[in-house]
């Protein structure tokens, strides 16, 4: 089995999974790019916020949850209410299995994210944008804060002081904010465009002691 020892291994992993097949656009079901991916996964590793007890909150077809299992001996729990994207998320684990060593294991919960109920040390999430079900990002931070001590979560750069309000008031500080021009391929059939790219970052947010 190949074990992952470079960012750009990382990503070449990731970008191997398979995605949405039938994308649902009311909760804003795109793909994470693998090299965002993996940027933000390195980063995480490289901080030592690898190797403990995670979910992935709305996981989708499971490219952050089962990047944390490459990287590292973490059982992730793989939340999501969409089953027929969670069967994609299954297949792509044994997918990856079947070719990398993956320390980690999963535990697939379909549930909305306000169910999720287990503590945790570690969040990981790419929510909807709150652009088609207003203040969906809200309802996925808010739920982070609940079950986390360490929060990575994707927003729209626009909402940098929105997140770091929202934070604070629910006892998080930022502490590292990831930029990056972020690829929406095409996915939809109302899309004119292959790739439309938005800006984009990933918060990390740590509970104050």
């Amino acid at each position: 089995m190949k074990e992952i020892t470079s960012k750009k291994a990382l990503a070449v992993a990731l970008s191997k999974l398979k995605g949405f097949i039938e994308p649902k656009v009311r909760v804003e079901q795109y793909i994470t790019d693998a090299e965002v991916a993996a940027e933000v996964l390195w980063n995480m590793r490289l901080r030592g916020d690898i190797g403990k007890v995670s979910v992935d909150l709305g996981c989708g077809t499971g490219i952050l949850g089962i990047g944390l299992m490459l990287l590292g001996k973490v059982r992730v729990y793989m939340v999501d209410s969409d089953e027929n994207a969670l069967s994609i998320a299954k297949k792509n684990l044994e997918r990856a299995q079947s070719e990398y060593k993956v320390a980690g294991e999963a535990v697939f919960l379909c549930q909305d994210v306000i169910e999720f109920n287990k503590k945790v040390d570690f969040v990981v999430e790419n929510p909807p944008f709150g652009v088609k079900v207003r203040n969906a990002d809200r309802d996925f931070l808010k739920k982070a804060f609940e079950v986390g001590k360490i929060v990575y979560s994707f927003h729209k750069s626009a909402s940098k002081k929105f997140i770091d309000r929202f934070s604070s008031e629910n006892g998080f500080e930022v502490t590292n904010i990831f930029d990056f021009d972020f690829p929406l391929k095409a996915t939809y059939k109302f899309h004119s465009r292959r790739i439309k790219r938005i800006e984009v970052s990933c918060f990390r947010m740590e509970k104050k002691i």
